[in-house]
């Protein structure tokens, strides 16, 4: 029994390693790249009225899991 403990622990270790490079790639911007140019929304709700109940809709619908 003991070797498959020693196994589970290193598999362990291995995921670990591999976890915080990841990380580290993620923190160096590696994995995330901004869009070459702001795109603006601005006037893309133009003429469309949204009212309270359609936010509340929306927390909803976004939020099923989570306590609002």
């Amino acid at each position: 029994m003991p070797t498959q403990s020693v196994l589970t622990k290193t598999k362990y270790q291995q995921k670990l390693e591999e976890l915080e490079k990841e990380i580290l790639k993620l923190k160096k911007g590696a994995g995330f790249k901004f869009p070459p140019k702001i795109i603006s929304l601005k006037g893309i709700l133009k003429g469309i009225k949204i009212t309270e109940e359609d936010i509340e809709k929306a927390k909803k619908s976004l939020f099923k899991e989570a306590k609002i």
